[in-house]
């Protein structure tokens, strides 16, 4: 499986940097669109949803959203209230996993699936559009994901004995987090030194990103583990579906945003 993951993530890295780097920002932000819609279709199961015209319906409103959010502009400041609606739907999601893992019901899995990728995308377009390193800010976002999960999956198989979440993802394990942040760390070292932005700011905010994104993934996994799945589809081989690929980084990427902003570390 190992070796199938890092295939696809092979195959899907060059597809991922030209979509940042090498289109105009418009066609970066319909990509992006068109991932948080495959990812809706994919969420669209996690309700108990089972008539396909009832997921296309799910699917279609989510996609309404978006549309109206590129009309009235990703970067009007009408719109900040939806990072802040997101930061505090993770501080639920979060209050959720641990204490009322198994209250699930379909409206609150549902409306959860227009929290958790509307405000991804926002994060995402509205990091891209940003002069001048809108792109590189968005691939080190994704780049740090990568290093966090990478350093969980090491530390995890090689310390992991004290279980995170049992009752939602009984692999993961604090040792796992440890060694996410460890990856996750260093990468945001580097970063601050490329960004030349305040080295200790910048990292401790990588360090509270780092951690969101452990919060999106046991999200997915709550909702998953009540629908009764594994993987939230079959798109992506070894991985799973879109949405377990990018779970983390829909936490992450409203949380990097905003301390970007506030912490005034854009560079």
């Amino acid at each position: 499986m190992l070796k199938l993951r890092v295939i696809t993530a092979l195959v899907l890295a060059p597809l991922v940097l030209l979509a940042i780097f090498a289109v105009p920002h418009s066609v970066t932000a319909a990509v992006v669109a068109g991932l948080v819609l495959l990812g809706a279709w994919e969420w669209s199961a996690l309700p108990g949803f089972k008539r396909a015209a009832t997921r296309i319906l799910y699917t279609l409103f989510i996609g309404a959203i978006l549309a109206t959010l590129w009309r009235i502009g990703e970067s009007s400041r009408q719109l900040d209230f939806i990072l802040l609606v997101a930061v505090v739907w993770w501080v639920v999601a979060l209050a959720w996993v641990g204490l009322w893992p198994e209250r699930v019901n379909p409206i609150a899995a549902a409306v959860a699936g227009v929290l958790v990728l509307i405000p991804a995308w926002l994060a995402l377009v509205r990091l891209h559009a940003h002069e001048p390193r809108g792109p590189q800010l968005v691939t080190f976002l994704l780049l740090m994901v990568v290093a966090a999960d990478v350093g969980a999956y090491f530390a995890g198989r090689r310390f992991g004995k004290h279980k995170l979440a049992p009752r939602v993802s009984p692999g993961k394990t604090w040792e796992g987090v440890a060694g996410g942040l460890v990856g996750a760390t260093a990468l945001a070292i580097a970063g601050g030194l490329w960004f030349s932005s305040p080295l200790l700011p910048f990292t401790l905010l990588c360090m509270f990103v780092m951690l969101a994104s452990v919060v999106g993934d046991l999200t997915e996994s709550l909702f998953k583990r009540h629908a009764g799945v594994k993987d939230s589809g079959s798109l992506l081989p070894g991985h799973g579906g879109i949405l377990d690929r990018v779970d983390s980084v829909t936490a992450a990427a409203p949380l990097f945003l905003l301390g970007l902003q506030h912490l005034d570390l854009f560079p």
